[in-house]
């Protein structure tokens, strides 16, 4: 049996190379992932296999006489998994499966029991389910989600196990910013900050007993940190200063946008509020349900 390229596959079809790739995701033979093109187990079936080439790198192959027409090919729902399914694939419990979908928004605590399904998961294909049986609730996944970078990333950082990828895109705005401003502020709590108001705000959460994080990424697929992150309430605080920095506030401007963009919790706090923390505060962390002493 002969095999070609999808380049190939899409000039018998009189189709570009972009629109035949996107007519094999459709047909579910193909996932993209941040690595490119994957076979799924269906396009396997159809003969679909891999090519390793010295020039090209690896790439897919089909049957010569493999059909594509999408008016003859029966639609297909996308298989959806559960957290133990998910927690197969990587080596943990679906328990733990379940916190690390909470911590990245996609999931929230049942009011009694189980897991609701949030608006960022609704956006990565989750369905909202119901255990026959007892009534409680969690969430379906498409197959495809083994595969998101956000997950991966955020259960690598759990696992302890990320050394890093020198071909990850780079926000380059962030990455002078943080190697501009050094941490060399150490705060109550061991945490080194990068200045001394984010010393006075580390302190303060430290002393109202709240847990936090500092300089905690976001869950998303942009190299975007948070300044502070509460698990309590999943809130972020973003200090701002240089006022009068027109570079900086672009930046901020930008890093709002995406705030906004995925729906997260934001505090945002001034040289202003830094100097009457117990007074503000713990009223912006009421708003999200995090209580202070």
């Amino acid at each position: 049996m002969n095999f070609v390229s999808t380049t190939t596959l899409a000039k018998k079809y009189q189709h570009k190379t972009g629109e035949m790739f996107l007519k094999l995701m459709e047909m579910g033979l193909i996932i993209k992932t941040k690595d490119g093109w994957v076979l799924t187990e269906e396009g396997k079936k159809r003969g679909g296999r891999y090519k390793d080439s010295k020039q090209y790198g690896r790439y897919i192959v089909w049957p010569e006489n493999m059909t594509v027409d999408r008016q003859n090919v029966a639609p297909k729902k996308p298989r959806l998994i559960t957290s133990t399914t998910i927690g197969k694939e990587f080596g943990l419990s679906a328990v733990k499966v379940n916190y690390i979908l909470s911590e990245i928004g996609w999931i929230s605590k049942g009011r009694v029991k189980g897991w609701v399904l949030s608006e960022q998961g609704k956006k990565q294909g989750g369905v909202q389910a119901e255990d026959k049986n007892s009534g409680v609730p969690y969430v379906r996944w498409p197959e495809r989600i083994l595969q998101s970078k956000v997950l991966r990333e955020t259960i690598e950082h759990f696992q302890g196990s990320q050394n890093g990828n020198a071909n990850e895109r780079v926000n380059t705005d962030e990455k002078s910013f943080r190697e501009k401003f050094v941490a060399r502020h150490r705060a109550t709590d061991g945490h080194f900050v990068r200045s001394k108001a984010e010393m006075l705000i580390d302190n303060w959460l430290y002393m109202a007993g709240i847990v936090h994080a500092y300089e905690r990424k976001l869950p998303i697929e942009e190299d975007v940190y948070s300044d502070f992150y509460i698990p309590t309430g999943k809130v972020y605080i973003e200090y701002w200063g240089y006022e009068n920095d027109a570079k900086y506030q672009k930046r901020r401007r930008k890093k709002v946008e995406l705030y906004k963009k995925y729906g997260f919790n934001l505090i945002e706090l001034t040289d202003k509020d830094v100097q009457n923390l117990d007074d503000i505060l713990p009223r912006m962390l009421l708003k999200y349900g995090v209580r202070a002493y």
